[in-house]
């Protein structure tokens, strides 16, 4: 997939220190390089300072006013990529998460998402979400919004406004057995419908920055949908070729009930009612056999891996290394509010911590050897990869990676910054420890401006 070729900027260059990963296991560390923008934001080249043209186009971009110089305190990296928010949901983060998956959705989170109803409510809560997200570097989201049209185009029109990159899917849920009266859809029929017109509103949605949102197919999950509405939206997957969002064998709960409904797992019959597409993102995929990984090698589709709210709702731990090496495409997510945290930086330690506890085990009445899954623990790398290209690689869009054709989405961390928890040690810290300690140790005070496609969005 290629972007359209709007015009924001004046060509310029970024001279700096630079983390890029290709993939999962190799870390670019790009010392004083050029990093040159065209006038449609897209990465033109990138330039070693041994390269002959170094000094050459340096000069001209510092002629021209285009140059931007980093401090030896400031790095340059991605922009990072969520693949799973629930935008509706940012009033209910860091609430409720006591709760058992069913008891958090029937008695908290579907009367909250009922009440975007009211698109003046919608705008509220939508704006300064999207604000605080790019304030955080999450240069790009895929959103879940809510079952109502004109408050999810509500949500794709703030995204193009603010410059934030932006998938949105209006959710469909029909089934009454598992969706409240006050919020579902009132038929299989209509919930198509109303999806079909929510992706023709997006894609004639006229603003300066409309470029950067797509729209998104997005059947809640499973239980809240029928078989009408999965076979619907799989032959709009196939009409339209947009992207497809859902949730994929989560929780016990929601693996078991599809297993009972159908005789199989998630992803077998997401794949036969035509949504597991190169375009697909399914977000948990903590049970998933081996066949189900053949499956989605098979077809493309990727996952939004959610460290933090499999712990709260899954009570499992994604096998990240195991699904590296099929290999998957994968992103990673927040999950909000399923995570109580909107930060990408806090998602790459739950990461960690997750990948950590699946190889080591945590139950201390098992002895050492059978306590954990061995060769299940990931690096600081992985979870930087899963943050930026991977998140690119899974939505198939040409993000996530500071290398020629990429879109320039970017952040200017400073290390420096006012109440940094990052800590450089010139005589002991070579590049990739600075690296490292940013994952581990950065916050938002440290990202300080933030590139989406050659505009800023934000500077502090």
């Amino acid at each position: 997939m290629s972007f359209p070729t709007s015009s924001p900027a004046a060509p310029f260059a970024v001279l700096a220190t630079a983390f890029t990963a290709s993939d999962p296991e190799t870390l670019h560390l790009l010392e004083k390089y050029l990093i040159c923008v065209d006038q449609n934001g897209i990465i033109s080249a990138v330039i070693p300072p041994a390269d002959p043209r170094y000094a050459e186009q340096k000069s001209a971009y510092q002629q021209n006013n285009a140059l931007i110089e980093l401090g030896d305190d400031q790095y340059l990296m991605p922009g990072m990529i969520d693949v799973h928010v629930h935008a509706p949901q940012w009033p209910q983060m860091g609430k409720a998460l006591d709760l058992p998956l069913y008891a958090w959705l029937q008695d908290n989170t579907f009367p909250l998402e009922a009440r975007f109803s009211d698109t003046d409510f919608a705008r509220r809560v939508y704006a300064p979400m999207v604000d605080a997200l790019l304030a955080n570097g999450t240069t790009t989201a895929m959103y879940f919004a809510s079952a109502h049209n004109a408050a999810s185009l509500a949500l794709a029109e703030i995204c193009a406004t603010k410059g934030q990159r932006a998938l949105v899917g209006r959710i469909a849920m029909d089934n009454p057995e598992q969706c409240p009266p006050f919020y579902r859809d009132s038929s299989a029929h209509q919930a198509v419908d109303d999806t079909a017109q929510f992706i023709r509103d997006v894609q004639t949605l006229v603003t300066p920055q409309s470029n950067l949102v797509l729209p998104v197919i997005t059947p809640r999950f499973i239980p809240s949908c029928t078989d009408d509405l999965l076979t619907g939206l799989g032959e709009l997957a196939g009409q339209t070729g947009c992207h497809v969002q859902t949730h994929c064998s989560e929780s016990d709960w929601a693996h078991e009930y599809v297993k009972n409904r159908f005789g199989i797992h998630d992803a077998q019959a997401l794949h036969k009612f035509g949504l597991l597409t190169r375009q697909t993102i399914m977000a948990h995929c903590n049970f998933l056999s081996d066949d189900d990984m053949d499956t989605l090698r098979a077809t493309g589709a990727g996952i939004a891996h959610c460290p933090l709210s499999n712990f709260y709702f899954a009570n499992s731990v994604f096998p990240l290394r195991h699904g590296l090496q099929q290999p998957l495409h994968i992103g990673l997510a927040t999950d909000i509010a399923g995570g109580h945290s909107p930060s990408m930086f806090d998602s790459c330690r739950h990461l960690l911590t997750a990948a950590c506890a699946l190889n080591d085990g945590v139950n201390p009445q098992l002895s050492a050897k059978e306590r954990g899954r061995p060769g299940a623990k990931a690096d600081f790398i992985h979870a930087f990869w899963l943050a930026t290209g991977g998140g690119g690689e899974a939505l198939n869009l040409p993000i996530g990676q500071l290398a020629p054709g990429f879109a320039f989405d970017a952040l200017l961390i400073d290390c420096q910054s006012p109440d940094s928890n990052v800590i450089i040690w010139p005589e002991f810290d070579d590049h990739r420890d600075v690296l490292q300690k940013i994952i581990y140790n950065a916050t938002r005070c440290n990202v300080s401006r933030v590139w989406v496609q050659g505009r800023v969005v934000t500077e502090r």
